[in-house]
């Protein structure tokens, strides 16, 4: 009986329309039909597929609605999570158009794997990662990638 999908994560935010923005206009997401929870939020997803679920934060009763993290937890960046991946498609596609509407991201590729990856900030920072597997040849199009392959190992895990 393994987990078989990831359903959604819940991202307690300062901002709930800035962050829907976000995942709407950059990631192409779309604003899902959401049940009536007692507190203000988005369901957020692709395909017809919820993946994000942004929740305001700092809101009354905020302990009784929001089970995984404390009142006092951080309100930027990820907390304990280093960052959230997606699959996406289309590597060329996502990287003009993050840099036709003016947001920073990273570019890694591993040629070994084929796999490239783009590394954006949402607005509470939380680090994305999207995911293109099966990319051969990024030269025409994807200056700067930084290489894993060329990256200095740490030392063995445990």
């Amino acid at each position: 009986m393994p987990v078989t999908d990831l359903n959604h994560y819940l991202l307690r935010a300062n901002d709930i329309d800035a962050t829907k923005d976000f995942y709407v206009k950059v990631l192409g997401f779309e604003v899902m039909p959401r049940p009536d929870f007692p507190f203000p939020g988005y369901w957020l997803g692709v395909g017809g597929k919820i993946q994000v679920h942004v929740a305001l934060h700092g809101v009354e009763q905020g302990d009784l609605y929001y089970i995984g993290s404390p009142r006092d937890a951080a309100t930027d960046h990820a907390g304990v999570i280093d960052h959230i991946a997606f699959v996406a498609d289309d590597p060329k596609a996502m990287a003009t158009h993050l840099k036709k509407i003016g947001v920073p991201f990273r570019p890694r590729y591993l040629p070994e794997s084929q796999l490239y990856q783009l590394f954006v900030k949402d607005p509470n920072g939380l680090t994305i990662e999207l995911n293109f597997f099966g990319v051969t040849d990024i030269s025409e199009w994807s200056e700067g990638a930084e290489n894993y392959s060329a990256m200095p190992r740490a030392g063995a895990a445990g």
